[in-house]
């Protein structure tokens, strides 16, 4: 789900948008075919097909709808507020879009990255051993992970807050906490 839109993705390969359809984010291109992934951004829409491409529609004043050409194929896909981020098969990340809060700005040397998540303005990688990285935003706290961290299996992230799953089925989350959000 983005901020204003939600994606689906059927079983066929094939793509459904509703929600708000300004900004042609509810417009999935006919040529969309194979899919395995989608992401919702705050105005735009990712999808990756079975071939590992990238494809992007909705506002894209950044260019955050448009994928770059990548060095291996892309594995997973995550949308942000106004940013895109792409896992690619050799465990590195690629961002592209706004980086107004340093959410591009992937940290040197990250390798080794299962699964990627996008907040509004910050990013998170988990990494094979089960330890989370994140970078952007920091002004709710959102990017301090917790202390000792360890065997994360899966995360995920709002506006200004970021969630982990551990293998013994544990979540912890971390930031902003002004609606309820960290309340497990």
């Amino acid at each position: 789900a983005g901020t204003w839109h939600t994606l689906a993705l059927q079983t066929n390969g094939t793509v459904v948008a509703w929600g708000d359809s300004t900004d042609g984010k509810l417009s999935v291109p006919n040529t969309l075919q194979s899919v395995v992934a989608v992401a919702a951004g705050g105005n735009h829409s990712l999808a990756l097909d079975a071939e590992g491409r990238v494809t992007g529609w909705g506002r894209n004043t950044s260019g955050q709808a448009t994928a770059p050409v990548f060095r291996a194929p892309v594995t997973a896909i995550a949308a942000g507020g106004d940013y895109s981020l792409a896992l690619l098969a050799d465990g590195t990340v690629s961002a592209w879009g706004t980086n107004y809060n340093g959410q591009l700005n992937i940290p040197s040397g990250l390798q080794n990255v299962r699964a990627i998540a996008a907040g509004w303005s910050h990013a998170i990688a988990l990494l094979d051993g089960g330890t989370v990285v994140c970078w952007g935003n920091n002004r709710a706290g959102q990017c301090v992970v917790p202390a000792g961290l360890k065997n994360v299996v899966a995360v995920t992230a709002g506006d200004s807050h970021t969630v982990a799953l551990r293998a013994d089925g544990t979540v912890v989350a971390w930031g902003s906490n002004g609606d309820g959000q960290l309340r497990i």
